[in-house]
């Protein structure tokens, strides 16, 4: 176990017989290419017509700098708005707009600048896919997170720059992914890191900014004090998301309906060994791209008057 290269230089983490690594290689599995068209309305004449309408789009946006010109950044944003252009214009304004009013949490996301919440796992992404091919991705969000070594704020920096990650996978763009928040020994002084106003925040981005298809957000080992913390954000959702938003307790099987167990680790009822990949071999393994997210981080508005 531990990080590897390809023969093109493409670092992957090879453990327990799985490969880990960011799979930025262009659509060719016929899985995956059917259920893009079936799902997200992915043909040739949609693609060109989509790219088309959305870069026109976007020459309006004058005081936005992104790479308009380059087709796997617009895919980003097209694939989760199923080529719907006016969608996926609404969703880079509201991604790029919320990075902009909460510079605070948004700024240098990279590897260099972010990196307790992986060095303690609070932050993983679990491997292999699952069967409807999703990521995966394990936030520990009770015992195992010692909020004063890995503070709320870089907690959700880290799930940022993870799902961030994700986001260049085409695979990914067309699955989604699933997010499990294992709530094993949450305390009241986890809880009194939460604000209403971080709650709404954090709900805004998951409903109207990240370009990201997200299937299910598993709550998983909650004990009853949750229900304190789930009060925070229950104002805010709508009822999409709502309705993906599972709470499991202590029932291995129930979340086991959802995710198979070939891509889960033993103690939330899978087959795979508890001592899965961790955080910091994730965090080595995305520090080869310390160059790409520098880059991501240069796009934005460039001043307030569009907000």
């Amino acid at each position: 176990m531990g990080l590897r290269y390809e023969a093109d230089g493409t670092p992957y983490v090879h453990w327990n017989g799985h490969k880990i690594k960011l799979e930025r290689e262009p659509l060719n599995e016929i899985t995956f290419i059917e259920k893009a068209e079936k799902e997200l309305r992915e043909t040739p004449e949609n693609v060109e017509k989509a790219l088309k309408e959305l870069r026109e789009l976007l020459k309006g946006e004058t005081n936005l700098v992104i790479p308009f010109e380059d087709d796997d950044f617009l895919m980003k944003f097209l694939r989760p708005c199923k080529f719907y252009a006016e969608s996926a214009f609404k969703k880079i304004q509201a991604y790029y707009k919320f990075r902009l009013a909460h510079e605070y949490y948004c700024k240098d996301l990279r590897p260099d600048a972010v990196r307790s919440a992986f060095d303690h796992s609070v932050v993983s992404i679990l491997s292999p896919r699952d069967q409807d091919g999703r990521r995966t991705m394990l936030v520990e969000s009770g015992e195992c997170w010692n909020s004063r070594e890995v503070p709320l704020a870089e907690v959700f920096r880290g799930v940022q720059m993870g799902l961030e990650s994700a986001m260049v996978e085409p695979k990914t763009q067309v699955a989604g992914v699933s997010v499990i928040l294992n709530m094993k020994g949450l305390s009241f002084t986890h809880i009194m890191q939460f604000t209403p106003s971080f709650a709404k925040m954090i709900v805004d981005w998951i409903q109207d900014c990240i370009p990201m298809r997200v299937k299910g957000i598993h709550i998983v080992n909650q004990p009853y004090i949750f229900n304190m913390l789930f009060a925070l954000f229950k104002p805010f959702l709508r009822e999409k998301l709502r309705s993906r938003i599972y709470f499991h307790g202590t029932d291995k099987n129930s979340l086991l309906q959802h995710i198979n167990g070939v891509a889960l680790m033993q103690k939330l009822g899978g087959t795979l060994p508890d001592n899965e990949i961790t955080g910091d071999m994730i965090w080595n393994m995305l520090h080869h791209y310390d160059e790409n997210f520098r880059v991501l981080n240069t796009y934005g508005y460039i001043n307030n008057n569009n907000k």
